[in-house]
């Protein structure tokens, strides 16, 4: 059988093509490809279409462009910022070109610092451009995309043409190569779709997809191939998670709690408040579920400041009245501790009987605290990552509650859920709003609960932005502030100034404002300093002993002093938007009116600016999580690997969301109607094949 004739499989090592070899499937690997099959997936980040091509003239300054030129020269000197390297280019067009509605124009483009670049253009070659058109003198692109037309003769074949993501040492040719090869040679791609969901939703058969996202004639083709690989991406992403929930919501491990006892009863009568409508409509859902057999599976997800903690006390509670334990796990010592100080006393007066369990105490006392927990001396325990060492063990742990779940690996909050005897009564909570396509996609195998309203009583709270220029001006009000009894926290970025960042540290603007004020009037507090010091630190600051907390972000989650009113957040632009709201949340607690201010540096970019002005205009913690969702991705808001789901390589979230919702509802109703996948034998191999890894960290058979 010769070279042509030999058949390709999906699983064959992508260095078997001709002209890839083990140079160039080291540096594909780099891609995340190693199969034909991952080569196939690996789609055209973008596409240029030459079907109606635009000539340089008809080029406006400041967009961006593509196009088709021939080089007429090129020049390359030395200047303060290095090796200059520019080429004088003209419209190209060959035979088979559309006619130009206007003449041939001339471009300059301009490369700095690219020494690999030196001599490397020749008068007449053809090239293409693609980039941001600028004006210097003349029209000019600066640093654009460009590829080498004389050596992909193809591109004049398609008028469509992909262009796909590179790494070092991988041409642009190379890749299109070998994926026209594997298309050519790939007699059989196994389907992937059940057959009803091919015809119900109109997509075509899974080779013929990704022809048209590879080898596309004109755009209609690409958008077709390319929705039907997006549901395909997210109806298995969403079979997992309904394969999850088949999971938890067949557990026989769980045990009823009984009736509500006296503990939980006496909880609302101590309270300096009355619940919310919210509050109290999520306490009758939880009640619901602590009293079936099976255990609780409930995300409960609220704006900063809502009443989150006093809803998982009472679940704690509810516990505790059944003569069990209850555990709430929270991200850090400064949280956990606050939780526990808060309300150890008012616990304590009804009758139940609190604990704090965190890594920094003495080695005396964490053991005397766990022999307590395993002896069930103890209900209601506070902790941080401690609670899920080996060595820590309960006597009957009823309730697990997570605060701040995604700082939290599906794997650390499995641990807390797996401790004791009977699998527990899960409540994890999020004072960051999740967007409601991120709750779809990795919360689907949880009940959701939300507060929206907010407590009584509380004041009016502004935002507002400003420049470093005018940072005096601020520290000046800031004294007016303090002399009248507010107390404030000031946010920077980094603990100590960096080289290599010109951003504001903590230490120092701890020491610019212990100048002003008195360094008695001033505390620091980061992530680094000695649990001592941090408690001792926060105690100040709350007993009104210090009025100025200068910290990073490690204030971000929970802190509660009703008592501060004012935030001050140096170079903001640093944060997401959702942790900027995390940060205002910190004031605004009492009845005192609340002002944040954002310190930007000059030369702030339009696009950060826009973003900020947004979050200074809005407190709804929804649509400030929509807008972080657009902006950043759901990678960097929720830390997406941590929940044992696959990356999405391509669909997006927030773009894709109409077929999120198709694919979850036809992977919910496959999984209900055929648990055991025996109509839709195409669904079973493909999670055997492809998703095997995320079956053994979620824990589904």
């Amino acid at each position: 059988m010769t070279e042509k004739e030999f058949s390709l499989k999906p699983d064959t090592p992508v260095q078997y093509l001709k002209g890839i070899g083990p140079k160039r499937a080291v540096r594909l690997a780099k891609l995340g490809i190693s199969t034909v099959e991952d080569l196939l997936f690996h789609l055209p980040h973008r596409y240029i279409d030459r079907s109606n091509p635009k000539p340089i003239a008809a080029s406006r300054i400041d967009e961006e462009a593509t196009f088709v030129v021939k080089v007429l020269g090129a020049t390359y000197r030395r200047s303060r910022r290095g090796l200059i390297i520019q080429i004088l280019v003209t419209d190209f067009r060959d035979k088979d070109s559309k006619p130009m509605d206007a003449p041939p124009a001339q471009l300059y483009a301009v490369w700095f610092n690219r020494p690999d670049l030196r001599g490397k253009f020749k008068s007449g070659e053809r090239l293409l451009l693609s980039g941001q058109v600028t004006f210097y003198g003349d029209r000019q692109m600066v640093n654009p995309f460009f590829e080498r037309l004389d050596e992909n003769p193809d591109f004049f074949e398609h008028p469509v043409f992909p262009v796909y993501p590179l790494t070092e040492g991988l041409a642009a040719w190379e890749v299109r190569r070998a994926v026209n090869q594997a298309l050519d040679r790939l007699k059989h791609m196994p389907e992937t779709l059940p057959e009803e969901i091919l015809a119900e939703r109109g997509f075509p058969p899974i080779k013929q997809a990704l022809e048209k996202v590879h080898r596309p004639q004109e755009m209609a083709e690409v958008n077709s191939g390319l929705a039907r690989l997006r549901y395909e991406e997210l109806f298995y992403f969403q079979t997992l998670i309904a394969m999850r929930r088949k999971i938890l919501d067949r557990g026989t491990r769980g045990e009823a709690l009984g009736m509500a006892g006296e503990l939980s009863a006496a909880f609302p009568a101590c309270l300096p408040f009355q619940l919310t409508g919210d509050q109290k409509k999520v306490i009758d859902e939880i009640e619901a579920d602590l009293s079936k057999a099976h255990p609780m599976h409930r995300l409960l997800q609220g704006d900063v400041g809502s009443g989150k903690t006093v809803v998982s006390l009472y679940a704690m509670l509810r516990a505790a009245d059944a003569g069990k334990q209850a555990a709430i796990m929270a991200p850090t010592e400064i949280l956990t501790e606050q939780h526990f100080n808060k309300w150890k006393d008012t616990l304590a007066e009804i009758g139940a009987k609190p604990l704090l369990l965190t890594g920094s105490l003495k080695n005396s006392e964490k053991e005397e605290r766990r022999a307590m927990i395993a002896r069930g001396e103890v209900d209601m325990i506070f902790g941080t990552h401690a609670l899920i060492e080996e060595n820590v063990e309960f006597a009957h742990l009823a309730v697990a509650v997570v605060d701040e779940q995604h700082r939290f690996g599906v794997m650390q909050r499995a641990a807390l859920a797996n401790k004791g005897g009977a699998r527990p009564h899960v409540l994890v909570m999020s004072a960051t709003p999740i967007p409601r396509t991120l709750t779809l996609s990795y919360y689907g195998d949880l009940d959701v609960s939300v507060i929206k309203q907010m407590p009584a009583g509380r004041a009016e709270r502004r935002t507002e932005l400003t420049y470093e220029s005018k940072k005096e001006g601020v520290y000046r009000w800031l004294q007016e502030r303090l002399a009248e009894g507010d107390r404030a926290y000031v946010v920077c970025p980094l603990i100590e100034e960096s080289e290599k960042l010109e951003l504001s540290s903590v230490k120092e603007t701890y020491d610019e404002l212990a100048e002003r004020l008195g360094d008695k009037r001033v505390a620091l507090i980061h992530g680094k300093l000695k649990a001592d010091d941090r408690t001792q630190a926060m105690a100040a600051f709350r007993k009104g002993e210090v009025g100025v907390l200068v910290s990073t972000t490690v204030i971000e989650v929970g802190v509660d002093v009703p008592e501060a009113t004012i935030m001050i957040i140096r170079h903001p632009e640093r944060f997401g938007l959702a942790q900027l709201h995390q940060l205002r949340g910190r004031i605004g607690r009492g009845s005192r009116p609340s002002r944040c201010v954002l310190i930007v540096p000059a030369g702030l970019s339009p696009e950060a600016r826009e973003r900020l002005k947004f979050f200074a205009g809005t407190e709804d913690g929804f649509a400030l999580a929509e807008k972080d969702l657009a902006i950043r991705g759901p990678g960097q808001i929720m830390g997406v690997r941590q929940h044992g789901l696959p990356d999405l390589r391509i669909a997006d979230l927030v773009r894709d969301r109409d077929l999120l919702i198709a694919a979850r509802e036809d992977a919910f109703r496959i999984l209900q109607e055929d648990p055991e996948f025996a109509a839709h034998p195409r669904v079973a191999a493909t999670i055997r094949r492809r998703h095997q890894q995320s079956l053994d960290f979620l824990g589904v058979a």
